[in-house]
């Protein structure tokens, strides 16, 4: 299943316990409520054992307040619904600062890591024994 929308991609791979992401643009707190409920809907198989998310933030430019609060709640939620590990591909060091507030509103910086590749996240799953997709795979890059 895949949920697309112009401002983010959701696709869990619930065979391999991932949810691939991929966040664009400016959030303003209509796209994060959205988010939350999309990802809700298309976590529901994932979430019934451990899984992860790998989430590329590199078109990622900003986020409201609000838009901090809500993604920190979502975290919440994740990490009560199994989460284990949360890898974020991210190089802007203003959305950086904002994603270590989501982490702390949401209880989850101990399992989640910070990566510049997409490579480097896909290597550190990897070692934790999960079975990536090729980012050659248009469903899963």
């Amino acid at each position: 299943m895949d949920k697309w929308h112009f401002e983010y991609v959701l696709n869990a791979d619930v065979d391999n316990a991932i949810m691939y992401e991929k966040i664009y643009g400016v959030w303003k707190i209509q796209t994060a409520e959205s988010y939350n409920t999309d990802y809700k809907e298309e976590a529901k198989e994932l979430v019934k054992k451990p899984w992860a998310k790998l989430i590329d933030l590199s078109n990622w430019k900003t986020g409201s307040p609000e838009v901090i609060e809500k993604i920190g709640e979502h975290l919440e939620w994740c990490r009560k619904n199994n989460m284990i590990w949360s890898v974020n591909i991210i190089n802007n060091p203003v959305t950086f600062s904002q994603l270590q507030k989501m982490f702390s509103r949401g209880g989850t910086k101990n399992i989640s890591k910070t990566f510049r590749t997409r490579e480097e996240g896909e290597r550190f799953l990897k070692q934790q024994g999960f079975k990536v997709r090729s980012s050659n795979d248009a469903r899963f890059s």
